[in-house]
């Protein structure tokens, strides 16, 4: 059933998405583009948490850490601008706006906005479709810019093929949405990376653990979460046999 805080993160994902396509539209520098969409985007998502949600703790990539959060029963997780690379790059859509709401130990609501593709996926409304593999070759989507080296071996042993994408959220909606059928991680990433898309894709009945099978925690004190795997559940055995297999033969 659908909550309130379903509903919320997908209105402010959707209106911070708005907002940032407003501001790209204008054009400028890219670097001075970059910082002014997570300036705007975090001062949004905040100030209307603060107002709607006033005795939730919010976790962003682009405010001030209160550690005070630890022991809230309530975190707002935000990353006002996933792939802010891709956002200074005129005529890409690989990037995004994550909104995800931890409670008592497990992410409840969740809302990835992908405004330059005009698609907001989120707990409200999970794909239903997302849990249906498609045939021919596996496709995993992997960083553009730093992908780990062993998910070429990985691939290889699979029998998959790589695709090169920008931002975290924009790789995991590609698994979501039926275009790719993992996303594999590894080598530096926050929590703000992934709540809000592992929210969704739990939500659509897909997979979402660390590479080696353990639990993603969130709300930690140290919000460093390095890797991930996201992908359709019946493919998880396979991948965390083979990820596992690769990781070992390199130590």
């Amino acid at each position: 059933m659908m909550s309130d805080d379903d509903r919320l993160a997908s209105d402010l994902a959707t209106e911070a998405g708005r907002r940032l396509l407003v501001l790209r539209s204008a054009g400028g520098d890219p670097d001075g583009l970059r910082k002014a969409g997570d300036r705007l985007s975090h001062e949004f998502l905040a100030g209307q948490l603060a107002r709607l949600r006033p005795g939730d703790a919010v976790l962003s990539e682009e405010g001030r850490d209160d550690l005070a959060r630890l022991s809230a029963s309530r975190v707002w997780i935000v990353d006002p601008l996933d792939g802010t690379r891709e956002f200074g790059e005129a005529g890409r859509t690989d990037w995004a706006v994550h909104v995800a709401l931890w409670e008592l130990g497990e992410l409840t609501a969740g809302a990835v906005a992908l405004p330059a593709q005009g698609k907001v996926l989120s707990t409200a409304q999970p794909p239903a479709d997302a849990a249906v593999q498609a045939p021919g070759k596996l496709r995993f989507v992997v960083s553009r810019t730093r992908p780990p080296a062993f998910t070429q071996s990985v691939a290889d042993q699979v029998g998959a093929v790589l695709l090169p994408l920008g931002s975290a959220g924009a790789k995991a909606a590609a698994v979501i949405c039926g275009e790719a059928d993992a996303y594999i991680h590894s080598g530096g990433q926050y929590e703000w990376d992934s709540a809000a898309p592992v929210a969704v894709a739990r939500a659509a009945g897909l997979h979402a653990s660390r590479i080696d099978g353990s639990k993603l925690a969130y709300n930690q004190a140290n919000p460093w979460l390095p890797d991930i795997l996201i992908c359709q559940a019946t493919l998880a055995g396979q991948l965390l046999g083979a990820i596992g297999s690769v990781t070992s033969a390199s130590e």
